[in-house]
């Protein structure tokens, strides 16, 4: 290398050159290079800087759809492989250490008192005699035992057998010359539910429970009358039950007249499929929707999901102004936009689950999240408080001292929940992770569903939740998932 100074080529020249000089020590060394070479540079700088920005991009909404898809997998498994049920669990904890002192026992303790056995004297009794096959001599001398006075056992039976009513009908003949009158009567039969039908009523009974009651399918049925020796074709019950549905009719008819007198429901919905063709219906699925007053749980089966249906429901109401206790789904909405007598209340429950889903989805949350549920835990205790003092013969500025503390501290939760909540929506940025969007959708549907939230606060009468309806609709479901919905219209 040429130990002598190379005099700088301007950047103007056309000439590739490169060149390392060797300075001292105390300088560093440079490399030469010309305008065209140091702009090409100057570009690749820019768009690899470019590109890097791009894929830090590109790695950071990834990393949010991998966020969000795990929380969608832990929702999904845990809808499939989780608990059906809120309540609070047995307090096990896998792999945990086991407690000092054992656990005490469920029911009854050991050397309590107990309230010996149930009498029921109510049942009817057949006596029963037992004897001696011979008469019993002392194992001594053979000298017989004399009779003494006997004593009683009870066995409690249940006989259930299948059996003929043979009706023996007295006929008559006239002893009389008299003309236009039969010679001969017979008796009336016994009335019977089905007038041609072979089976009495015990035997519709037995349908009617068993199918409505315990949800049971009709085949389990038809094999347990085969057990007891009755075999009883499918066919036969399911032409029962469309005769009997004429005869329930005036009593469907009454129940929702009489419902239309009240002016407070629970209401809900569920699917149910109907296995019969329909003209303009696609496919087997429909609705089961159920309406719960004070006195009457009134169900119907529909084509569809939408606000027809409770609108059509609703229209005789007698009174001004009712209550629909129900959750967020758009068609009570619309349905209290086409009825303006109806004021929604939305389900507190709901809300809550609102909560425990986002902190099952999204581990980080659960700290947020279980925050807000133990507020809503606050508003129900209270609440409950108040309902214990609350008279429904009086409005609320005429309830007693003890109703009005509770009131007004179940108020003063009321609007600190609203003003935590409306200050992070406000605050909101839309440019933020997605952790802040879970909390922001949440917290923006309490903020648009909050009039129906708080129906309860100047309407004591009224749950907190919707779990009247969920309960009467229960029963159903079990009966869907045993007998997946209807044969038949």
């Amino acid at each position: 290398m040429n130990t002598s100074c190379q005099k700088q080529l301007p950047f103007s020249s056309l000439e590739i050159t490169k060149q390392i000089i060797d300075l001292p020590d105390e300088i560093s060394p440079q490399i030469l290079i010309s305008e065209k070479e140091y702009l090409e540079l100057k570009w690749e700088v820019g768009y690899w800087q470019g590109m890097h920005k791009k894929a830090l991009s590109r790695e950071e909404a990834l990393k949010i759809i991998i966020k969000e898809q795990g929380g969608q997998i832990r929702d999904l498994k845990n809808r499939l492989f989780g608990k059906k049920s809120e309540k609070k669990s047995s307090g096990k904890k896998e792999g945990g250490a086991k407690p000092t002192e054992p656990k005490r026992p469920r029911g009854q303790q050991p050397g309590s008192k107990g309230h010996g056995r149930t009498t029921r004297a109510y049942l009817p009794h057949v006596d029963e005699s037992i004897d001696f096959s011979d008469v019993p001599k002392c194992s001594k001398c053979g000298t017989a035992y004399i009779r003494d006075e006997s004593r009683e056992s009870e066995i409690i039976e249940v006989e259930v057998k299948a059996h003929k009513r043979i009706i023996i009908r007295r006929c008559m003949k006239k002893d009389c010359s008299c003309k236009g009158v039969p010679n001969t009567i017979t008796a009336p039969m016994p009335p019977k539910v089905i007038p041609k039908s072979p089976y009495g009523i015990s035997i519709w009974e037995a349908v009617l429970l068993t199918k409505f009651h315990y949800c049971q399918p009709t085949n389990r049925l038809v094999n347990h009358y085969t057990e007891l020796g009755l075999p009883i074709s499918a066919g036969s019950i399911t032409g029962g039950l469309k005769i009997l549905k004429k005869l329930f009719q005036p009593v469907y008819d009454a129940l929702y007249i009489q419902q239309m007198t009240e002016d407070r429901f629970h209401n809900d919905e569920s699917g149910w499929k109907v296995f019969e063709s329909v003209d303009g219906k696609i496919g087997n699925r429909w609705w089961l929707w159920v309406s719960r007053s004070v006195s009457v749980v009134f169900f119907q089966i529909a084509q569809g999901r939408g606000a027809d249906v409770p609108v059509q429901h609703f229209k005789n109401i007698q009174h001004q102004k009712i209550i629909v206790i129900c959750d967020r789904y758009s068609a009570y909405k619309s349905l209290a936009k086409q009825l303006p007598f109806i004021i929604l209340a939305f389900c507190r429950a709901h809300v809550r689950r609102d909560f425990l889903d986002a902190a099952r989805k999204y581990p980080d949350l659960q700290e947020w999240a279980l925050y807000w549920v133990k507020k809503i835990g606050v508003l129900y205790h209270i609440n409950n408080q108040r309902c214990k003092e609350f008279d429904q013969k009086f409005p609320i500025q005429w309830q007693s001292a003890l109703f009005k503390t509770q009131h007004e501290k179940l108020v003063e939760k009321m609007d600190a929940m609203a003003e935590e909540r409306d200050a992070f929506v406000d605050a909101y940025d839309p440019d933020t992770n997605l952790l802040a969007e879970v909390k922001y959708k949440i917290l923006t549907s309490l903020q648009n569903h909050w009039k129906g939230l708080s129906v309860f606060v100047d309407h004591p009468e009224v749950p907190m939740d919707n779990n009247n309806a969920e309960g009467s609709i229960s029963n159903p479901v079990t009966g869907r998932k045993n007998f997946y919905g209807s044969g038949s219209l």
